[in-house]
């Protein structure tokens, strides 16, 4: 890969997750502060991000693989998401917040398969080459909060009371623009599947499920859906859990978890090499419930370590399960269903088990709000334990020692 697709796929990713580190942090304080929504409709928020991960994988495989270069598609879906975003930022209501919010994730969710089809296009060795294009989105996302929380000031106390968090989604509508227009300049990704004979299942990026019958993949596709329970947990509490318990500049704060994750997701290929997939994915999984336990008896006083300590987690927690199986999904997947073979891992994640997640956690953060405020330490507790189990059954079930597992330990 020469230098210049190297700066371009870089750019590329880190405004990709700079758009939404830029809203999706902080919508939780912002809907529940000043659109005044219960936990249950914040939580009907979050699950529109499930909703577009569920429809992803038919949008990638009907316009990545077949018809339509995945760089332009990639513009047009920024361009369609800037509009949308504006839209979230004029809204003064959770009625019509709601809808433009929806929209939005059914137009962004489909890019993040199709960045990652675009970037694995242009590499020869992936598992070596994709973690140093990725850690820019990392990196983006880190520069969106610290932007909110020190240059900004938008989490301020005073300033979430008088609604400046709407100001998030105006950057990420700007940041929008700026993408979409920025991928047509973007190596050329054309549509690997011959349009001479049409096949639904394949049409609507179905083909990919026959990767199902292989049975580890299956077990990692299950293991993903179940994991992302808990992970739901995370990005819909988070940033209100450390607001209502008094932590200074939460935001900014959040972004140590990003920092981690750009030194995991460098040492990831290391680590992939001597331990392999199932080792590096059981890591994730473990760091996951250690993160919930630290947060359930963390506090804004002397116990805020554990807290600083469970967001530094989120490198390991995201890394070593995410960017892995990523990278897992890409070996196991031919030439022909690469971008459908994405949007299914896309959907299994960020959509069916974050769906159930964010439902579950709603539920959750209703069930233990008082008038004196939340019990957070039975919020954490609950998907603490969801974590270990998964974690629990990945172990027994998943012994996969194909190709993947011989190219890492090459």
């Amino acid at each position: 890969m020469n230098t210049s697709t190297k700066i371009k796929l870089s750019v590329m990713m880190f405004l990709q997750f700079f758009i939404w580190g830029g809203w999706y942090v902080t919508m939780g304080p912002f809907a529940g502060n000043n659109l005044h929504a219960t936990g249950a409709e914040t939580g009907a928020l979050y699950s529109t991000q499930s909703w577009g991960a569920i429809i992803a994988p038919f949008i990638v495989g009907l316009i990545a693989d077949r018809y339509f270069n995945a760089e332009r598609i990639l513009g047009v879906l920024h361009l369609v998401g800037a509009v949308l975003m504006y839209q979230c930022y004029a809204a003064v209501d959770i009625s019509a917040f709601y809808p433009y919010v929806l929209g939005y994730m059914i137009v962004y969710m489909p890019t993040l398969a199709l960045v990652n089809s675009v970037s694995f296009s242009q590499m020869k060795d992936p598992e070596k080459e994709f973690s140093t294009i990725r850690v820019w989105g990392t990196i983006g996302w880190i520069v969106a909060g610290l932007a909110i929380s020190f240059l900004f000031h938008w989490d301020a106390a005073e300033n979430i009371s008088q609604g400046f968090l709407k100001y998030t989604f105006l950057m990420s509508s700007i940041a929008s623009v700026i993408l979409g227009v920025f991928s047509f300049t973007l190596p050329a990704t054309p549509p690997k599947v011959s349009t001479g004979k049409v096949v639904v299942s394949d049409v609507l990026g179905l083909g990919a499920l026959k990767l199902l019958k292989d049975k580890n993949f299956l077990v990692f596709f299950i293991a993903s859906i179940l994991i992302c329970i808990p992970l739901a947990f995370y990005y819909q509490n988070a940033n209100s859990f450390l607001t209502e318990i008094k932590v200074d500049n939460a935001t900014g704060k959040m972004t140590i978890g990003q920092v981690s994750e750009v030194a995991f997701l460098l040492a990831l290929p290391i680590f992939f090499k001597r331990f392999g997939f199932k080792w590096t994915i059981l890591v994730g999984m473990l760091a996951w419930a250690l993160r919930y336990v630290m947060f359930a008896y963390g506090n804004a006083g002397e116990l805020s370590f554990l807290l600083i300590t469970g967001i530094a987690l989120h490198g390991v927690c995201y890394d070593f399960f995410f960017v892995s199986g990523q990278i897992y999904t890409d070996s196991k997947a031919g030439p022909q269903i690469k971008s459908a073979a994405q949007g299914v891992i896309t959907l299994a994640t960020y959509g069916v088990g974050m769906l159930i997640g964010f439902y579950i956690a709603g539920l959750i953060s209703d069930a233990y709000n008082t008038p004196a405020g939340h019990n957070w330490n039975m919020i954490w507790l609950i998907p603490a334990g969801i974590a270990a189990v998964v974690m629990l059954l990945f172990f027994i079930f998943f012994n996969d020692k194909s190709k993947t597992e011989a190219v890492i330990e090459a």
